[in-house]
């Protein structure tokens, strides 16, 4: 079961999520604040696995309430929902600890999306903030050998395990190598790397 947060200062947002949520069997509403200050009592008493919340908020707004999450609950996911899709509010979300960016015109199964992808440890951007930050050219960020030879194995569709198995070498370090890609590359969680590896094959 996922122990989902949420905060909102608009609580008619609120309810229309949870109404939406009320069908999902392995999803639970286990709290809803209309101000920072209230989340962060929520998040210390409830202890959710996902709090999902705006980040212009009374008292305490949503990236100072996510620094403060991460910083004692370390584990739980933080999804911004938000107005704005400037990349600096994007970069001070991201900085803080958020591991999920979406807007709040995105349909409610963007929503949906996003907490099933933050919960298994995936990153998780609404399209239109993709589409606003531009991502490091590869010439500027160039990979490994080793890394390129993990994106050609995952664009064979290759598993971690299988790649550790195939390069004889462990699949922390494949992991590693993974996140190492996504980071240089700016891409966003399994999904994009593999899309990127499909369209790109290194040659050595």
């Amino acid at each position: 079961m996922i122990r989902l947060a949420i905060a909102e200062d608009h609580q008619s947002l609120i309810d229309g999520i949870k109404i939406f949520l009320e069908y999902e069997d392995d999803i639970k509403v286990v709290g809803e604040a209309n101000d920072g200050e209230r989340l962060l009592e929520i998040v210390r008493s409830k202890k959710p696995d996902i709090v999902l919340t705006d980040i212009r908020m009374p008292k305490t707004d949503g990236i100072a309430a996510t620094r403060e999450i991460k910083k004692e609950f370390p584990n739980c996911k933080v999804i911004a929902f938000s107005m704005f899709e400037q990349e600096e509010a994007v970069s001070q979300m991201t900085q803080a600890g958020a591991d999920g960016y979406i807007m709040k015109n995105s349909s409610l199964k963007v929503v949906l999306a996003a907490i099933r992808a933050v919960m298994k440890g995936e990153t998780f951007f609404d399209d239109s903030i993709k589409a606003a930050t531009p991502k490091k050219d590869e010439g500027d960020v160039p990979l490994s050998k080793r890394e390129k030879e993990i994106v050609n194995l995952v664009g064979q569709g290759k598993t971690s395990q299988e790649i550790a198995d195939l390069l004889f070498i462990g699949k922390t370090t494949v992991d590693t190598h993974r996140k190492n890609i996504l980071k240089k590359l700016s891409l966003h969680g399994k999904s994009e790397l593999l899309r990127y590896s499909m369209e790109r094959k290194y040659d050595f």
